[in-house]
């Protein structure tokens, strides 16, 4: 069964702002980059356990071809995005989000 998936929105806001500024550095990047962050999200829903838990229930993907990390919990029927991470932010800023 696979789950759901839903973001925070200061987890979409993150995503938008990512989006919007590949698109501008190269049209269709932007695209790239949301296809790779769908991806790996599809493959969390079906198999979150297979995803590193980094703190507690909270799980990181990391993009390979993307400086970007996404922070996730997994519940019963949905994977919730906590953050979309670019490598050089403080992961403190995640603690309030879990």
């Amino acid at each position: 069964m696979s789950r759901s998936v839903v973001f925070r929105r200061e987890a979409r806001l993150e995503f938008d702002e990512a989006f919007v500024w590949y698109e501008g550095k190269q049209r269709g990047l932007g695209i790239e980059f949301q296809n790779v962050v769908d991806d790996r999200l599809s493959q969390a829903a079906d198999r979150p356990e297979l995803v590193r838990a980094i703190r507690g229930s909270v799980r990181r993907i990391v993009l390979i071809r993307f400086p970007y990390s996404v922070h996730f919990v997994a519940e019963n029927f949905r994977i919730v995005v906590l953050a979309v991470f670019h490598a050089h932010r403080n992961p403190k800023h995640l603690v309030k989000r879990s």
